[in-house]
């Protein structure tokens, strides 16, 4: 199944299932039920928006977007991100509000609304659980979180209905929502060092230096930048000082090389010799007519 339907399919699950969460929390009258329901409601939301933004990633380059529109699906990671930390320190403030002004929860209702929960959201996640994407990721993540969360809301309402402490509740919301911070920032860190030009994980220059250097007939290997679009496809660009009479072929094994570290798109400048670049690594600049060799962004 592709992922943009089971992309939709999540949504119209979890957008049905946070309206009917919402009205169970005002019916029990518990917190903890609310705070999910605010939590499936930002992961709905995030889920509406990768699906659109997921559906244009897809588009092919064009004259206007030359790298193709990968990033518009970190786009959708981000305003979902956004929202689900806003989500979670409203919780966190109601959640404490609640300690200090306990109020009558209906346990029972409480019970059966988790077991629900647990069952729906179970089925959501399996559902959605393997794809390609980051965003794809993301929203498993969320499903499992959904899970984790009403498993939660599950034991604490049947500790509730036994001892009748109405913090568990609270403590309980609050702990939720902590918990979707924590993974809110993790994913933003992610998000920002693509958009940063962060090299991808797992990729050294050192080590892509070294195994450009052991192939027959590169002299030299400078100028090497390596960045990722979407935290799944990474390009790079490179200058290669040969003296072979065939640089097609140093091209061509450069780029099988550099596809072995995951690289899947490569742009190489050849130079005969060294003296092209007056520095190795083309750290200083000497002259304007220099600056202009140097300074191509990708």
């Amino acid at each position: 199944m592709k992922t943009y339907t089971k992309i939709l399919v999540a949504f119209i699950l979890n957008i049905s299932f946070s309206i009917f969460e919402l009205i169970g929390g005002l019916f029990t009258n518990s917190i903890s039920i609310i705070s999910d329901a605010i939590h499936d409601f930002g992961d709905a939301l995030s889920i509406g928006t990768s699906l659109v933004l997921e559906k244009i990633s897809k588009r092919k380059p064009d004259s206007v977007y030359t790298y193709g529109y990968a990033r518009y699906s970190i786009l959708g990671a981000l305003i979902t991100t956004i929202v689900l930390t806003l989500g979670s320190i409203f919780v966190i403030v109601n959640g404490v509000d609640r300690m200090f002004h306990p109020e009558t929860i209906n346990y029972d209702g409480m019970i059966i609304f988790a077991i629900f929960g647990v069952i729906i959201n179970f089925a959501a996640a399996y559902f959605t659980r393997d794809g390609d994407s980051m965003n794809q990721k993301a929203v498993n993540l969320h499903m499992l979180e959904d899970v984790l969360g009403w498993v939660v809301v599950l034991i604490g309402s049947i500790l509730m209905k036994f001892t009748d402490i109405s913090m568990i509740d609270s403590i309980m919301s609050i702990a939720i929502a902590i918990f979707i911070l924590i993974n809110a920032f993790k994913n933003l860190k992610e998000i920002l060092d693509l958009f940063l030009e962060k090299i991808p994980k797992n990729i050294s220059i050192d080590e892509l230096k070294k195994h450009i250097m052991e192939i027959k007939g590169v002299e030299d290997v400078h100028h090497i930048h390596v960045w990722s679009m979407d935290g799944i496809n990474n390009y790079s660009t490179m200058h290669i000082v040969t003296k072979s009479k065939n640089p097609k072929e140093i091209k061509d094994k450069v780029k099988e090389e550099m596809k072995e570290h995951n690289i899947s798109h490569t742009t190489i400048e050849i130079e005969e010799s060294k003296d092209e670049c007056n520095e190795k690594d083309c750290v200083v600049v000497q002259n304007s007519e220099n600056s202009l060799h140097h300074h191509h962004h990708h």
